[in-house]
């Protein structure tokens, strides 16, 4: 059986709100945010800083409903800074069979990380 990674769910553009080098790890989320993008807590996740061009693993947790806490953890917390712009995603194993009808979560949100937009595909790259 052949298996294809694919993104699961992304947080487009989240803004950090706290960096806590002090906590036992991972990434803190507004739990809203995390079910919106089909993400778990306690699943892995790959952040993207659009800041630093830094990227990493660490695992996700639930943050207050509605709060727009983006608050990264442990080791993690030397690789942002305050206010940095965030992609986290989420990937899932599926079966060759399973591709076609596939479809990822996609949450965008607004400065403040409400969101503002779902989709369930990635519109065309520029040119």
């Amino acid at each position: 059986m052949i298996l294809l990674t694919l993104l699961k769910g992304k947080l487009h553009r989240v803004r950090v709100t706290a960096v806590e080098l002090e906590y036992e790890g991972s990434c803190a989320i507004d739990s809203e945010l995390l079910a919106a993008a089909g993400i778990h807590p306690y699943e892995q996740i790959h952040i993207y800083d659009v800041n630093n061009g830094d990227r990493f693993s660490t695992y996700a947790i639930s943050a207050s409903a509605g709060s727009g806490i983006i608050s990264v953890n442990g080791a993690a917390a030397r690789r942002v800074s305050l206010g940095d712009v965030l992609i986290i995603a989420a990937y899932a194993q599926v079966t060759a069979d399973a591709v076609a009808g596939f479809r990822p979560q996609l949450v965008y949100v607004d400065e403040h990380n409400r969101i503002i937009r779902r989709n369930q595909h990635i519109d065309s790259a520029p040119a």
